[in-house]
């Protein structure tokens, strides 16, 4: 995996590709489970959406270093 990727001719980190990517999956999985209020069972909602995107973002990120 290279660690700059040439987008509209500047030169961008892949880790700054992963997280929009990460973000992007990220938005409608927040948004169903706001939704479905299944963020009242934890007790501390924010921590819970950071990690879940910390997951995401570290699953992409492996997902490319198998690759």
């Amino acid at each position: 995996m290279q660690a700059e990727l040439d987008f509209l001719g500047a030169l961008v980190p892949a880790i700054a590709i992963w997280f929009v990517i990460s973000i992007v999956i990220f938005v409608p999985i927040d948004a169903a489970l706001t939704r479905r209020g299944a963020y009242r069972l934890f007790w501390h909602a924010p921590l819970v959406r950071f990690a879940l995107f910390v997951c995401l973002f570290c699953a992409g990120g492996l997902v490319a270093s198998l690759q």
